[in-house]
């Protein structure tokens, strides 16, 4: 006798990912977010006219990319927040709680209130990235209280989690 398996309703947002606790998936996000907020370092550096740019990135880079972590974590516990507090209020499956909970897991832009409360995960995300990246170049002797405020500045508004907004179908 055969087994049937149904699956019914199964919807993963990919920010959820976050939380997945499998090697490859940690190893590939911060592997990623690694080279993308160096990148994004020495190119805001470039455009400073830096002249110690290894030195920079050399003394802050493991901080800002382990702060910048932690900052995406902290946008996607707030959707998290949403996603399960939704889920929460309406286990009828009806209604404008689910119609958000579909929303927060496959497309924010199919509801308002899942567009902004994904835009305020993102701005959280991306607020948390600024302050932290502020205090780590605040320490680093090459740079002055300006350069500081533009790195954190550059970092926050480029790799905030804008994933976040990427619909999946």
């Amino acid at each position: 006798m055969k087994r049937q398996v149904r699956l019914y309703n199964v919807l993963f947002p990919v920010w959820i990912l976050m939380f997945w606790p499998t090697p490859p998936v940690i190893l590939v996000t911060f592997f990623g977010n690694l080279v993308i907020d160096c990148l994004v370092t020495v190119l805001a550096l470039l455009a400073l006219r830096h002249p110690a740019k290894g030195a920079v990135l050399k003394g802050c880079w493991w901080k800002v990319c382990l702060l910048g972590f932690l900052s995406d974590i902290i946008g996607a516990l707030w959707l998290a927040l949403g996603l399960f507090g939704a889920w929460a209020l309406a286990p009828d499956s009806s209604g404008w709680l689910n119609d958000f909970a579909m929303a927060m897991t496959v497309n924010p832009f199919m509801h308002p209130l899942a567009l902004v409360w994904t835009a305020l995960g993102t701005a959280m995300a991306g607020t948390c990235i600024y302050f932290f990246d502020r205090r780590v170049f605040r320490r680093v002797p090459e740079l002055d209280g300006r350069q500081a405020h533009v790195l954190a500045l550059t970092l926050a508004i480029v790799t905030a989690p804008w994933l976040f907004f990427l619909p999946l179908y």
